[in-house]
Order: structure tokens, then C-alpha cells, then sequence
């Protein structure tokens, strides 16, 4: 009884707190080592005009690899990615969020 509750409750607890120090951090799936995008400083092109100066600008200073324009009322994947910059606007062409994923 006492080698049964050793095996199934001690072992993985000891397993669950043991480290493995000095693995390489495998990069997300789709994202490109190197780039993530930050959206900290780009609360200020929501409001602006949707054209390709101003998503230019935007995946420059986000640090991301690639852009994504989201239309109004289009479908979009779910899966996230970390080097991309996400530009929603409406049927105004006006900006109305900006987003990484």
C-alpha cells in the first residue's frame, strides 16, 4: 500500500517541481523570432485615415513582422500571433482599433 501511494502520489509531485534549466524557448507557432509587436505607442492612429502610409508607419513602430487590415463586418482566423499588428476601421476608412495577434 505504502510503495502504491508513494508511486502515484509523490512521483509526479516531486516531477512536477523539478526544473530543466537552460532550454532553448521555443519560438509560437507562426511567429517569426526577432519580432513582436508592442502596441503601447499606437493608441494615436485610431481616429486617422486606413491607407498604406499610416499601416506603414504603425508596423514600424510596433515592432511587428506583419499587418493585418480588418474590414468591417469580415471574417477573421482566431489564432494568435505575436510578431503581427492587427489595424480594424470601419466603412469610413477611419481606424477604429489597434492590436497585436
Amino acid at each position: 500500500m505504502k510503495k502504491v501511494l508513494f508511486t502515484l502520489v509523490i512521483c509526479p509531485a516531486l516531477v512536477a517541481c523539478s526544473t530543466t534549466a537552460g532550454e532553448p524557448e521555443v519560438p509560437e507557432r507562426g511567429a517569426t523570432p526577432g519580432y513582436a509587436c508592442v502596441v503601447e505607442n499606437l493608441r494615436s492612429f485610431v481616429g486617422q485615415s486606413a491607407n498604406e502610409e499610416i499601416g506603414a508607419n504603425a508596423l514600424k513602430q510596433s515592432g511587428a513582422k506583419n499587418l493585418r487590415w480588418i474590414a468591417p463586418r469580415s471574417a477573421i482566423t482566431m489564432d494568435f500571433r505575436q510578431d503581427r499588428l492587427n489595424i480594424e476601421y470601419d466603412d469610413a476608412m477611419t481606424i477604429t482599433r489597434v492590436y497585436c495577434g
